[in-house]
């Protein structure tokens, strides 16, 4: 069974702007966004050796921690979760905005389109 985790042990924090805007993506997907949520995870790739990766899941998968934000649900694996542990999600709109956003305190360097790190 997943893991609630409490607000003190959050591995990511997520800005109300970017829980809007997920909230948004999953209704429009027709997933129940009181079981769906957004999974945050890490993964190899990119020229600094680690990316991220965002998708919606009908549901966590037993071992994720899961957390609330404004209402979103974010699903954390527990291999992703020691890279991102203190990062907050940010969404930029309008004209110039990129989307989401991760910002990442363990990140020690990024390639220089900022798509990858290495911590």
């Amino acid at each position: 069974m997943s893991q609630s985790v409490e607000a003190s042990d959050k591995p990511v924090q997520v800005t109300e702007d970017a829980a809007e805007q997920a909230l948004s993506l999953i209704e429009n997907e027709g997933y129940d966004t009181d079981e769906a949520g957004l999974r945050l995870f890490v993964q190899q790739g990119g020229c600094a050796g680690l990316s991220y990766g965002l998708r919606f899941d009908v549901e966590p998968e037993d071992d994720d921690a899961v957390t609330e934000h404004h209402g979103l649900r974010v699903f954390v694996d527990p291999a992703s979760q020691k890279y991102i542990n203190g990062s907050v999600l940010h969404f930029e709109g309008g004209l110039q905005g990129k989307g989401f956003d991760v910002e990442n305190p363990n990140v020690e360097s990024e390639c220089g389109c900022g798509e990858s790190f290495r911590t």
